[in-house]
């Protein structure tokens, strides 16, 4: 499977890292540069292990996803439902560790396989050129919504 990655220290611990990674709505398309449009399914109000969402990305194509890992303050990750029928599998994790020094370092990381196979290795070879500019341009989002004390102000809220 090809996969693209990105990481950033951020100077908040992990569990606040984290929490900036998962708020929605206004907050979230504050920070998030790849997300037009995003909301859950089935009646969720939350993330966590077995929501699913819907997500408009910033290039108008639409995918469900379903958490499935949700562990605050350390990870969370995903796997595509439905989405693009260029996608055969799409999957992401986002892991938060203490960086050495303090703050936390944050990995992106989507895996995924195209289709139709046969064409598959330079879809494949685009998908890694064009998804890796957006897991960076997300994760330097991310990182300065880290930064930003409307988004932090957001989290801070019960």
């Amino acid at each position: 499977m090809a996969q693209v990655t990105a990481e950033v220290v951020v100077p908040l611990d992990p569990g606040t890292a984290f929490a900036v990674s998962q708020t929605t709505g206004a907050t979230r398309y504050r920070w998030d540069p790849f997300v037009r449009e995003q909301h859950f399914l089935d009646g969720a109000t939350a993330p966590g292990r077995g929501v699913r969402t819907a997500t408009t990305s910033r290039h108008r194509l639409r995918m469900v996803s379903e958490y499935v890992s949700w562990s605050p303050g350390s990870h969370v990750g995903m796997r595509m439902t439905e989405g693009p029928w260029f996608f055969e599998v799409f999957a992401g994790s986002w892991r938060f560790t203490p960086a050495p020094g303090g703050g936390t370092r944050a990995v992106w990381r989507y895996v995924f396989r195209c289709r139709p196979r046969w064409a598959a290795p330079l879809v494949e070879r685009t998908g890694q050129v064009v998804l890796g500019r957006d897991i960076r341009r997300r994760i330097a989002g991310f990182a300065a919504g880290c930064a930003d004390p409307v988004v932090l102000a957001a989290v801070d809220e019960p």
